[in-house]
């Protein structure tokens, strides 16, 4: 019996899906449940498994081609697989050095640096080949091929190579979103910088004993993170946005996180942030860092969001301009932390600073609300104190 093969339901959120990978080919034998195929939309990456036991029929839609919810891009004939046939269908590989699992993201990366996953050493849980062990091995042979003797080879052969990839369909997303943001708001930037002296002496007294009692590593995301939410509570028009000619006010803060992955940036929500502890916080943005690194986020995660924290100086950036993520007015950037002189009470002195930078919408955030909602948040982490006390 022909079985149709369907792109899983998407939200409503997402129009349409690309046909990223075709993992068998027609006519191969599979059992239930192993991986047919991905499907790319602008946020995640789904998988597809063999709905029974049986064997590829035929394929609808190729590799590249456009799919909706719910459409047919292939057939499959199930079929019971015994003892003899069983024979012939390809066993699911155990993981070896040799031959490692991999995510749906991690064999894209594999695809794209053009690298052998043979002999790759895991880091990820239980030695899972992770993007970043894919990226490493990739980097090294960009080293090799740059050698002095083969850069010589290729300057003697004149070579001025140039490879056209199709952009994936995230990198289209956020190309398409941004612009969009860039086109239909009003975007101002006002910056300030934080003395995270203060910050600094509590992680540095107490990081050993939170990490051990909630198993997680106290970082700076939190102590912004909630400094962020108190801010949002004091002038909620940063948390609104405009819908037509209305301007629709959220009664709760669920905060993105901007997350680098292999496909690019990601935004998943720590949801309800206002009635969550550091701890809570800092497990949801490990959670959601290592499922980006894995391509595992799903659209659920991903998707609403009322304010952004953006994180650029993990990568050393100094000072930037965040664009705000749409529909959202505001977006918040954090940058580098470096040793510069400061004056206090007349003194010139060394302080860890850390430039802030607030993009907003200035068609419902006035500068004035702007100034005043980014310089709470310095006086809060400045003075963690007023975290707990509500000052």
């Amino acid at each position: 019996m022909s079985i149709e093969i369907k792109v899983p339901v998407l939200p409503e959120s997402v129009a349409d899906a690309t046909i990223a990978t075709w993992h068998k080919k027609v006519g191969e034998k599979v059992k239930r449940d192993e991986h047919l195929l991905d499907v790319e939309t602008d946020k995640v990456v789904l998988e597809v498994v063999a709905p029974d036991d049986g064997y590829l029929e035929n394929i609808l839609k190729k590799e590249g081609e456009k799919v909706l919810a719910q459409e047919t891009v292939g057939l499959f004939k199930a079929e019971a697989i015994t003892e003899e046939v069983a024979k012939t269908v390809p066993k699911a590989a155990e993981p070896t050095d040799k031959n490692p699992v991999l995510t749906p993201a991690v064999r894209r990366i594999v695809a794209e640096q053009e690298v052998s996953i043979s002999g790759i050493s895991g880091t990820g849980k239980g030695g899972r080949v992770t993007s970043a062990d894919v990226l490493a091995v990739g980097n090294k042979k960009e080293t090799t091929v740059l050698s002095t003797p083969q850069v010589e080879t290729v300057a003697a052969l004149g070579a001025r190579e140039e490879k056209r990839v199709a952009m994936s369909r995230l990198r289209a997303r956020i190309a398409e979103r941004l612009l969009q943001a860039q086109q239909t708001a009003a975007i101002l930037t006002t910056f300030n910088e934080i003395n995270m002296q203060p910050v600094m002496n509590i992680r540095q007294k107490y990081k050993e004993t939170f990490e051990k009692d909630y198993g997680v590593r106290l970082g700076f995301m939190s102590f912004f993170t909630i400094a962020v939410v108190e801010a949002l509570k004091r002038f909620p028009i940063v948390n609104a946005f405009i819908d037509g000619n209305d301007i629709v006010y959220h009664g709760y803060f669920d905060i993105g996180i901007a997350v680098s992955s292999p496909r690019g940036l990601v935004v998943p929500i720590i949801r309800n942030a206002e009635t969550l502890d550091m701890a809570e916080i800092e497990r949801k943005i490990a959670e959601f860092g290592e499922k980006a690194k894995n391509g595992q986020l799903s659209i659920e995660e991903m998707t609403g969001g009322t304010f952004t924290i953006s994180n650029g100086g993990v990568f050393g950036s100094l000072m930037s301009t965040p664009i705000i993520n749409p529909p959202q007015s505001a977006i918040l950037g954090m940058h580098k932390i470096e040793e510069r002189p400061v004056v206090e009470n007349g003194q010139i002195v060394i302080r860890p600073m850390m430039y802030v930078a607030m993009s907003y919408d200035h068609r419902i955030i006035d500068g004035a609300e702007s100034v005043r909602f980014l310089v709470t948040i310095k006086e809060l982490l400045e003075d963690p104190a007023r975290l707990l006390l509500n000052v």
